[in-house]
């Protein structure tokens, strides 16, 4: 994982509400165990209509969405079944971040342990990001800020564990495994008393 401090970049928008993990990455994909590759199967059933081809109805499909790491969502985000699955999607098709009024407890968590910023704002703050689709913004996962075109600040929190992490590109084993020489002397100190 590569540390997350910084996301630069217009927003595209999925207004829709209750987005569940099924429609962010169908069940019938879910035969990986690893990450690359799933971004081909992200919103499936919306990107794509029965013949293989682009829907050109579905927003992520626009021109204006393209290359956009920052998606605005619809209150209640990733409800549904718990699949890792579904971030590792988000990630490998380009979005580094999801901002909405309301996400998932268990799929936020899955978010931010695979470093994919998932940030709740207030509903005013929310309803402006809808209602202004492709707007630049600038999220700092150090300072919890996202900062729109004219200065003005949306304030989020994130988890203090898992903004280490995002900052410092580890995820909970990483996080571990840098601590490896101070459990090595704590043994080493239990053995010896």
């Amino acid at each position: 994982m590569k540390p997350v401090i910084r996301i630069h970049s217009r927003t595209a928008v999925l207004a829709d509400e209750n987005i569940d993990t099924d429609r962010i990455i169908p069940a019938r994909f879910l035969t990986t165990t690893t990450r690359e590759g799933l971004g081909k199967y992200c919103f499936n059933d919306w990107r794509y209509l029965p013949d293989g081809s682009d829907n050109p109805a579905f927003a992520l499909n626009q021109a204006e969405a393209k290359d956009c790491a920052i998606l605005v969502a619809g209150r209640n985000f990733g409800c549904g079944s718990s699949r890792e699955h579904a971030p590792w999607a988000l990630l490998d098709h380009g979005i580094r971040a999801v901002v909405s009024s309301g996400i998932a407890d268990i799929f936020r968590n899955n978010a931010l342990k695979n470093g994919l910023v998932a940030i709740v704002v207030g509903a005013d703050e929310h309803r402006w990001l809808l209602d202004n689709p492709g707007v630049d913004l600038s999220i700092d996962v150090r300072e919890q800020a996202i900062t729109l075109p004219r200065g003005n600040v949306f304030r989020f929190e994130l988890e203090p564990f898992a903004r280490h992490c995002l900052l410092e590109g580890v995820d909970q084993l990483g996080f571990l495994l840098q601590q490896a020489e101070a459990i090595t002397a704590f043994e080493r100190q239990r053995e010896a008393a």
